[in-house]
């Protein structure tokens, strides 16, 4: 089975993306149909390759005008054209104004042709395909119904209103996707490879792994490599949201969508490009909105049956006024006609799916990659969150807090060199923590006799010293410490190590007590450390020893019903329970490769500063499509109500229906602007 993306051009609205989807999931062939209005892309799956010729016969058979391609469309859509709106308003004005009556009739006619031609064409076509209604013939026969009882200049603009928000709709549509598209736009175009003496400039797509290329000063990394040559200063923001400049040379790890902006380096590919960085990022945001969210989901439902609805209503409205009231039947055809003029569900269908987009294209400027809108909506009802300790909590890296030395025969300068060279021959991670505590020019070469002791520690011998280094058993002694030294058979000094807690975790945890949010801590690590980082973080559970089963087992019992709980963690033992839990967030950059497949969210810099953050999106974003759907039902309810009385003419309708879509349009513009860095 294979994953098919393609660009889709010509498509105007969200409701009709959900017909176009339902369609083609009927082909047995495609699995797993998506057709995402915000991205404008069509995927699926499918076991054998379709062509491009029929993949569009069979859409054009759902709408003639809706076409794919395997290039990117911006700004495409040419339903609606301002010029020919004018003309079409020009002639009515022209035709309303003026005496001669058969020249007024003419020029009215031919105003409602010029018009109502897309409106119309887009309605017959949805019916005899499709079988269905959408607000086109709901405009048409409006307008059509205008001209009957001869209210010809109300008629005309009424569609011409229409139209003229239809543009204004499409281009705040496309300023929107566009926006967000400049967010995620991390992708370098071309490179420039080292052939020989020769510097060659390919496309990104063709370069492999030990290929050398050039990055100049301004340029963005390409593809995912290490430093053959140069040093140079590094722009990390558009991966990590950090604005600091990290400083590179010979043989660090550079990675794509980042911003050289010092000298001129030579990078030896180690990734290609699908592969690296940056093409798994655009491929998490690409798809992030395919994930629907579960209101999404149900305003896509609830637009099957809401224009029919519509329509029967409005035909009610026309047949049983006059024999309910004193309203004569001209006077119930008007309001029934303005009645449909105001449902067109657009404001609701968009304003969803353009609301997670956007929350989703600001959450990945700030580093942080959320695989679906599902997962953006779940944030804000978090009321649990899980973290693993280390590399999470912790940097996962052993740091030595203090050392006491008990035999005052041995300076710590001394001491200190004895353990380096020791350690110098252990693999462990606490040796790592002794050798950092000098410099890396010791010599070892006086070692002798050097063993590891099974759970114990080290021994070795220095000239006349005999070293063991390790727990309390080996070393002989009683003291509450991390680690012992034990010289000649004495014991000489005790070392207390920690595992370097993470200096915002204290931060973040407290940020998450603030919004009432339970925090837990799972670790495998022994019940004294355990609770020792516990109590410095305080945390309000932490549960140690476990293994990666025990952590899944405990997840079901921390999760009850109604609880929406995070788990935080970056190793292949979180893997289960990353993929388990109802929002799943990994490490980006320490994270396993297993951790950050299970996971729903990856924080690409590893800051955990940045889950307090996403939250505050996913609050922002709800709070948005909340505003977007009362302030749009409510007004389209009241004018509704308004349109039977009697009290409001067809140019209030015209504003219930594209005037609110603009509204809504430019709400969902303040969650780009609210967290822009």
């Amino acid at each position: 089975m294979k994953r098919y993306k393609y660009s889709i051009n010509n498509l105007d609205c969200a409701h009709c993306a959900k017909k176009i989807e339902d369609e083609l999931s009927k082909d047995n062939r495609l699995k797993n149909v998506i057709v995402n209005f915000s991205t404008l892309k069509l995927s699926f799956d499918a076991e054998s390759d379709i062509s491009l010729k029929e993949l569009n016969s069979v859409i054009s058979k759902i709408d003639s005008k809706v076409s794919v391609s395997d290039n990117s469309n911006k700004n495409k859509n040419k339903e609606y054209h301002f010029v020919i709106l004018l003309i079409g308003f020009l002639f009515g004005v022209l035709g309303v104004f003026l005496n001669n009556n058969i020249l007024s009739e003419i020029f009215i006619l031919f105003s409602y042709l010029i018009l109502l031609y897309k409106p119309f064409m887009n309605a017959v076509s949805m019916i005899i395909k499709n079988k269905t209604i959408n607000e086109n013939l709901l405009i048409v026969i409006s307008c059509v119904g205008a001209y009957i009882i001869g209210e010809n200049f109300e008629g005309i603009m009424v569609v011409s209103l229409y139209l003229l928000g239809k543009i204004l709709e499409e281009k705040a549509i496309n300023n929107t996707r566009g926006s967000v598209e400049d967010l995620i736009d991390l992708k370098e175009k071309f490179a420039y490879k080292k052939v020989g003496d020769k510097v060659v400039k390919t496309e990104v797509e063709s370069l492999i792994e030990n290929d050398i290329i050039i990055v100049k000063k301004g340029s963005r990394i390409p593809v995912d490599g290490v430093i053959k040559n140069g040093e140079s200063l590094i722009d990390y923001s558009m991966l990590t949201g950090e604005s600091e400049l990290i400083k590179v040379r010979v043989k660090d790890e550079i990675l794509s969508g980042t911003i050289n902006k010092g000298e001129v380096i030579e990078v030896i590919v180690t990734k290609k490009y699908e592969d690296s960085t940056v093409s798994r990022i655009l491929s998490l945001i690409e798809d992030a909105t395919d994930k629907k969210a579960n209101i999404e989901t149900t305003v896509s439902k609830l637009s099957k049956v809401y224009t029919p609805l519509i329509l029967l209503l409005a035909i009610l409205v026309c047949v049983l006024l006059p024999i309910i009231s004193n309203v004569n039947y001209e006077e119930s055809f008007y309001r029934a006609l303005t009645f449909l003029v105001i449902s067109c569900p657009c404001a609701i269908a968009i304003s969803v799916p353009l609301s997670y987009f956007t929350g989703i294209g600001v959450s990945s400027k700030n580093g942080i990659l959320i695989k679906g809108s599902n997962y953006l909506d779940n944030l804000s009802k978090t009321n649990k969150i899980i973290f693993d300790k280390t590399g999470t909590l912790t940097n996962g890296s052993f740091n030595i807090s203090n050392i006491e030395i008990i035999d005052d025969k041995y300076s710590l300068e001394m001491l200190t060199e004895l353990l380096i060279k020791g350690e110098m021959n252990s693999n462990h991670p606490i040796a790592d923590a002794i050798i950092n505590l000098g410099n890396n020019d010791i010599d070892n070469s006086d070692v002798k006799n050097y063993k590891e002791i099974s759970g114990g520690g080290i021994s070795y011998s220095v000239n006349d010293y005999k070293i063991k280094v390790g727990n309390s058993k080996i070393c002989n002694c009683d003291y509450n410490a991390s680690l012992h030294v034990n010289i000649n058979g004495h014991h000489v000094a005790s070392i207390t190590l920690d595992d370097g807690i993470k200096k915002e975790s204290v931060d973040v945890i407290n940020e998450l007590k603030d919004i009432n949010i339970r925090t837990y801590m799972f670790t495998g690590d022994k019940k004294k450390n355990a609770l020792e980082l516990s109590k410095k973080l305080s945390l309000d559970e932490v549960e140690y020893e476990m293994l990666p089963t025990d952590k899944y087992a405990r997840y079901e019992e921390v999760k009850k019903n109604g609880d929406v709980v995070i788990f935080v963690g970056d190793g292949i033992n979180d893997a289960p329970t990353l993929k388990r839990a109802d929002i799943g967030i990994s490490m980006g950059n320490i994270g396993t490769e297993a951790a950050i497949e299970a996971s729903d969210i990856v924080i690409v810099n590893d800051d955990l500063k940045k889950i307090p953050l996403m939250i505050r999106i996913s609050k922002y974003t709800n709070k948005i499509i909340k505003e977007n759907l009362i302030f749009a039902i409510g007004v389209k309810l009241s004018i509704l109500l308004l349109s039977v009385l009697g009290s409001i003419s067809m140019w209030f309708a015209v504003f219930a229906d594209t005037g609110v879509t603009l509204i809504t349009i430019l709400n969902t513009l303040r969650i780009m602007y609210k967290f822009k860095k």
